[in-house]
Formats: structure tokens, sequence, C-alpha cells
């Protein structure tokens, strides 16, 4: 966020690693916690939101094939937005909240719930909503790549319940699936944070998707929808990684604790034979 947001004419980072030395060397470790509580509160909801979604369109649909993973995932990434964009805009203006400073001079906000609350207060449901329509456009999509790539990758990779190695081949393929969600939409995310940080110095400078893509074009070239996009990746593999694996597993075990053969056509995430 600090990457994609900062002042083209008076950038603080030079990249991710003088991004990541900076707020160390200025704010202390903990400035890398930022706006953690809004993750914390929201990703459990958006986790089982997303993967229940996608599991009972999967079934709904009929057929486990590539296209209607792809149309599973985008309907479980388009209906998680309703969490998803609060989450990010509180997460986003605490991200960027007392930048530089060790210990900051002015508080707007004290955490994540009570930056919602006051954004509320001076915007109303508009404010909470903030960068809705972008977030629904980057995650649709994604979240289409993101349950595609996976269910390839088992497939190519051959994960059986039997196999030694499946841990880390679900593992591989949960990263995997998070970069590929993640290059397919991102400069949508940069927008999406250039729109919901617009206003906190107290000026606005965007009137809409198509005004900021112009705006950042035009100042800063074609580079400004890559901003921030090594730090992402770098974030993506192991995040997705566990996530993927982590439900993927607990699947396996709840299927072959009770023995759940009338629930066909099987598991949330389809795969091949026992899988």
């Amino acid at each position: 966020v600090r990457l994609q947001v900062q002042n083209v004419e008076k950038p603080l980072y030079r990249g991710t690693f003088h991004c990541f030395q900076s707020i160390i060397k200025q704010e202390s470790a903990f400035g890398l916690y930022k706006g953690i509580g809004s993750p914390m509160m929201g990703l459990t909801f958006i986790n089982a939101l997303v993967f229940g979604v996608q599991g009972n369109t999967l079934r709904a649909l009929g057929k486990d094939t590539p296209l209607n993973q792809f149309l599973a995932g985008s309907a479980a990434g388009a209906i998680q937005c309703i969490i998803c964009c609060p989450m990010e805009l509180a997460k986003t203006r605490m991200q960027l909240q007392g930048t530089g400073e060790y210990k900051l001079k002015t508080k707007n906000y004290k955490n994540s719930l009570d930056c919602l609350v006051k954004i509320y207060q001076k915007e109303g449901l508009r404010g909470i909503n903030r960068g809705m329509v972008s977030t629904f456009i980057r995650e649709t999509p994604s979240f289409g790549f993101y349950f595609l790539t996976y269910d390839l990758m088992t497939r190519y990779l051959g994960c059986e319940a039997e196999d030694s190695y499946v841990i880390p081949k679900l593992l591989f393929s949960g990263g995997m699936s998070g970069i590929v969600s993640w290059l397919s939409t991102y400069p949508m995310d940069v927008i999406k944070s250039r729109l919901q940080a617009d206003g906190v110095g107290g000026v606005t400078q965007y009137n809409g998707i198509l005004d900021c893509v112009r705006k950042s074009y035009h100042e800063e070239g074609w580079r400004v929808f890559t901003r921030g996009l090594t730090s992402t990746l770098l974030r993506a593999f192991p995040v997705n990684a566990a996530t993927f694996a982590t439900v993927t597993v607990f699947l396996m075990y709840m299927k072959s604790e009770d023995d759940l053969c009338e629930c066909e056509p099987g598991p949330v995430i389809q795969q091949p034979s026992s899988l």
C-alpha cells in the first residue's frame, strides 16, 4: 500500500526492500503490523465465505470442468467483496497513518474498528464502501483464476491422498495459485488502493476509477500499475500456500473421518481420485 500510493514527485521508498528497511528504522518493527486488526477480524469470514460459495456453486454447476472452476471461483470472489472492501479500506487507512513517525503526533484512528466507525459517521455507507467497484472488478476474475490454477496444478502434480509428498505439492499449488490470481488483476489493485487512500491528507484527487487510471498513467506512465508488485507476490505465495493446503487437508480429514460418501460430488475443491 505504501508503494502503491506514494507521491511520485517526492517518493519515500525506492522499492520493496528499502520500504521494509525504512518502516523498521522510522516506525520500529510494529510499523510493519499497522492495520493488522482489520484482516484479523475479516479474513476468517472471507475465507469461510469464499470456500463455501465456491463449493456450492461448483456443485450447482454439476460438472467439475476448468470453466466451472473459474465460474465458481469468480462467484465466490464477487460475493466476498461485501466484507473485503470495508476491511481493506480500514487496513489501507491504518497503514498510511503516521508514515515515517516513530510516535504518532496526530492519531486519527485508534484501531481498525474505530477507523470504520469514524468513516461511517463522516461519510455514511458510501464512505465505508469506498472502492467497492474497483474491488469487485479485481476480485471477481482474480478468484476465478485462483481456483482454476489450483485445480490444474493439483491435477498436473498428481496430488493423491495417499501420496507421501501430498503436503508439499498442495503448498506449491496453493502458492502458485496466489501468484497467478494477483498477476491477473494487479493493476486494478493499485487503482483500488489509490481510491481508498484518496482524501487521507484532506485533498481528494480522483473522481472515480477512470479518472484515477487516466491521472495515474499521465503522471507516472504504465509502471504505476506495477507499483508494489514484488512485495505482493512475496506475500502471496506463503499466504495462499498455507490457506489452500489447510483447507484441502481439513476436507480430506473430515471425509475420511466421517466417510461422507453421500456428499458426492466430493469436497469443495475437487481433485483427482481420492483427493
